[in-house]
């Protein structure tokens, strides 16, 4: 038994067959009949798609394209009924019809039905699937920031059809540290499924780049670039407190900070009357390698000692959260036959840091001019 939509629906196509074409299907010996079923699509918005309906035996009786959950006639042999400039219905003169949707969009999904208006009327049927590629919404401002031992959220929704999985992911593969109340890791992962990524008691080895991929299986996929501040009061360590050097020699004071938000850094002579920081000059150099977007090496290299250069020299970083620095004492090596004799350590080379680390001595090694002056001394001593 057809339901009355459907009977409705071929009465209304044989009425406007008849309206179309002037005549009245006539019923020969051979019945219509389809051979071969109405095909079922799933495409990418925004490309073109066609169903193929192959009909012998038409004899006076008409195809007609009917979208079947809308119950709307679409056309009817090749002359459009539907108002829609993206649908048209091909014939091939034989046995052949075809409806084209161009630029296909999400409203096009659906069943599509060939039908014949026989009595009782004969169909086959087609669903066309309209899938999306996904795409990001951004419902935050990229990127976010905390103080170290603060909380961090990262959201990002995705649409697509099929629903899109989103994942995150840092950037060179550096590893998503989730932690506990008091800060001890919890858990360790490459990537984290999930719209929204929520990292607690954060720590500056956190700061960095986090991608939102969104992926539902059609291409292409996509991805968000989403960058964590950590802020926190700078830290400075000098290599050795306690560095000689002999006089008309170059020697070098290394100094490694770590600051965020980005701080400035100087070098300046604590016991000189104005306590500048120190520029570039024939005298000194200085010297800024980054190694990560929170931590540098800024050294100071002093050339060719003079008596005037001895004392302490001071590393300091400065940023919005604090100030924060560390001392170098830089004293005088006398040559002796037996080698090198220290003077007397200058005074005042306490660290201001609030982490001492153990005083150390860097060994001084003389360029080889000095060794043909000490080679020659004790030449002249032993004749």
């Amino acid at each position: 038994m057809l339901s009355p939509s459907t009977k409705a629906a071929c009465w209304l196509t044989t009425f406007l067959s008849v309206f179309v074409t002037g005549e009245l299907p006539i019923q020969s010996e051979a019945e219509p009949e389809f051979l071969q079923a109405l095909e079922n699509h799933t495409v990418t918005q925004g490309r073109d798609v066609h169903f193929t309906c192959v009909v012998n035996h038409l004899s006076n009786y008409r195809v007609a394209w009917i979208k079947s959950d809308s119950k709307a006639i679409l056309a009817i042999h090749t002359n459009m009924v539907a108002l829609n400039p993206r649908l048209s219905v091909t014939y091939n003169n034989h046995n052949t019809w075809k409806l084209h949707v161009s630029n296909v969009q999400a409203n096009d999904s659906g069943t599509y039905m060939c039908q014949v208006n026989t009595d009782p009327m004969k169909s086959q049927m087609g669903h066309l699937s309209v899938v999306i590629p996904p795409d990001i919404i951004d419902t935050v401002t990229e990127g976010s920031s905390a103080r170290e031992g603060g909380s961090v959220r990262l959201t990002c929704s995705a649409t697509g059809v099929p629903p899109p999985t989103v994942m995150w992911r840092r950037e060179h593969s550096k590893p998503i540290v989730f932690r506990h109340d008091g800060g001890r890791e919890r858990k360790v992962v490459e990537t984290f499924r999930g719209e929204s990524l929520e990292l607690g008691h954060v720590q500056r080895t956190d700061m960095g780049a986090y991608y939102c991929i969104a992926s539902n299986g059609v291409p292409p996929t996509v991805s968000r670039r989403y960058h964590v501040q950590v802020h926190f009061i700078p830290q400075v360590k000098v290599t050795n407190q306690l560095v000689g050097a002999p006089l008309g020699s170059d020697v070098e004071l290394q100094c490694y900070i770590e600051a965020s938000p980005k701080a400035m850094n100087s070098w300046y002579r604590e016991d000189s009357l104005v306590s500048d920081k120190l520029l570039e000059n024939p005298k000194f150099r200085i010297a800024e390698t980054a190694m990560n977007e929170y931590s540098l090496w800024m050294n100071l290299t002093i050339k060719s000692l003079a008596p005037a250069d001895y004392g302490t020299y001071v590393c300091a970083s400065v940023n919005a959260l604090g100030k924060m620095e560390s001392q170098v004492s830089l004293h005088r090596l006398e040559l002796s036959m037996n080698g090198y004799a220290e003077e007397p350590m200058v005074s005042g080379a306490a660290q201001r840091t609030r982490s001492r680390p153990a005083a150390s001595h860097a060994h001084y090694v003389p360029p080889p001019q000095m060794f043909a002056i000490l080679l020659t001394l004790r030449y002249v001593h032993t004749y």
